[in-house]
């Protein structure tokens, strides 16, 4: 779920801070940064995929992201994920059971959307590799590729070219697996209500609350 969590977030605020830059790849990121940091909110529309066909997988979960600054909410499959900035729920529906955590400000693995960002910083390789059709859009490919030892090898970032948005994001797994986030459905600067950024115990009566705190 955290893969899930990072990489969604990822996706939609920007492939990242990146070192070694390709001078055409970072004039496209950098764009891509900048219009995602002017949105005040994001909400995402979103499949998530993951294959491995030496396994025999190919699963596909559809969700939904909201963003506004640090706060987050994300719905996916049966498991729903909330954080204010300060602390985050997992909501485990089937299971009726919520597992509460503190965002740690000063952790560099904290999952907050501004953290995810500047977590990229000095990490990866970035290249630019082709401009393609993608879902009847021109696109942008870039490569990203870490410098530090990861347990997976790229990243490929579609970007449509003319929006200056991501289209997809794919992570290949050192293992042989793929783990693909499309965005179907991007809007920016919708009104969401900040109710939904925070976990209201009366709505959820039956569930167990473990606090891990």
């Amino acid at each position: 779920m955290k893969r899930i969590i990072m990489g969604i977030i990822a996706l939609v605020i920007a492939a990242g801070v990146y070192a070694q830059k390709d001078k055409k790849a970072t004039e496209i990121l950098d764009a891509v940064i900048a219009k995602t940091e002017a949105q005040k909110t994001i909400e995402v529309d979103f499949t998530y995929t993951m294959k491995n066909p030496e396994a025999g997988i190919n699963e596909s979960k559809s969700g939904i992201l909201q963003i506004m600054d640090n706060s987050y909410r994300l719905d996916i499959g049966e498991q729903v994920v909330i954080s204010d900035g300060e602390t985050m729920w997992t909501l485990l529906i089937e299971d009726e059971e919520v597992m509460i955590n503190e965002v740690e400000e000063n952790d560099a693995d904290a999952i907050t959307p501004s953290n995810l960002l500047n977590s990229y910083s000095d990490n990866y390789k970035s290249k630019f590799l082709q401009e393609d059709r993608y879902n009847g859009k021109t696109a942008e490919i870039i490569e990203l590729t870490p410098l530090k030892g990861r347990n997976f090898t790229k990243i490929h970032v579609i970007i449509d070219k003319a929006e200056k948005q991501i289209l997809s994001f794919s992570i290949f797994d050192k293992n042989g697996s793929t783990y693909s986030y499309i965005i179907n459905k991007y809007n920016s600067n919708k009104d969401i209500p900040a109710s939904q950024f925070t976990f209201t115990e009366a709505d959820y009566p039956d569930f167990e609350i473990v606090d891990m705190r």
